[in-house]
């Protein structure tokens, strides 16, 4: 028997796929929220083909900010690397410290409009969840287990690689779902520099007073920030319980 919470993602997912494969078909839910004849679905283009580019930009955003914060967290928590963590610490609040706006607004005059400064500004803003449950995550390893892999006569890339950043995992995984559920809702802002993605229904909505386009918008990335969450976290329980 499928259990309710199952059936609601189910349920939710399936919806998703229907509304941006064949929006016209809801056209009748969003028509209370329109004005003086505007269309009610959004017409500027493929609900389907913006909701796969912005995926694709989260996707390569947090893809780089997971390959640079996960290796600088291992660095810093190696001997050789302890006394650079207040400096790394300091670079990576950086894409916290400026807002994405800001990030966009100096990138656009070095890599020109499109999906360059929209990754950059989404890589600089995710490094710090990733970074801080790396640390987490390789601190957290008991010492005992260290102990005894150690005694058991493995090296120290052995000992990384085969039982800290195993039992490191489930945390660094929630420093990863952190980071995509942010960058999904910031690679919005994304189409005021000629990004693609969602971003631009919401945006043709606030410009031509449609509300219907802003909800469009609005709960397709709130539905697929929902289905990632959870996604996210069953792999992080399965993990989890793999480990023990």
């Amino acid at each position: 028997m499928i259990r309710p919470a199952v059936f609601l993602r189910i349920a939710a997912f399936a919806l998703l796929v229907t509304f941006i494969t064949a929006p016209h078909v809801f056209a009748f839910a969003f028509e209370p929220f329109t004005e003086n004849g505007a269309p009610a679905i959004y017409d500027q283009g493929s609900l389907l083909s913006l909701t796969i580019a912005h995926l694709q930009t989260v996707f390569g955003a947090v893809s780089a900010s997971t390959v640079v914060a996960v290796l600088l967290g291992i660095f810093v928590t190696r001997p050789s690397g302890l006394e650079f963590l207040p400096l790394s610490r300091s670079i990576v609040n950086i894409g916290q410290t400026f807002p994405p706006v800001a990030v966009l607004a100096v990138a656009v005059p070095l890599v020109g409009f499109g999906q360059a400064p929209t990754l950059i500004a989404l890589f600089l803003y995710g490094l710090l969840p990733i970074f801080e449950n790396t640390i987490s995550g390789l601190t957290q390893v008991p010492p005992l287990v260290l102990d005894a892999a150690k005694g058991m006569g493995m090296t120290p890339r052995q000992r990384l690689l085969n039982v800290e950043l195993p039992l490191a995992m489930p945390v660094i995984l929630a420093g990863i779902r952190l980071s995509a559920i942010i960058s999904l809702g910031t690679a919005t802002i994304g189409s005021t520099v000629a990004a693609k993605g969602l971003g631009e229904v919401i945006i043709a909505g606030l410009q031509s007073n449609n509300v219907a386009f802003i909800l469009q918008g609005g709960l397709v990335v709130a539905v697929l920030a929902i289905l990632l969450h959870d996604g996210l976290m069953a792999l992080e329980r399965t993990i989890a319980a793999r480990l023990g």
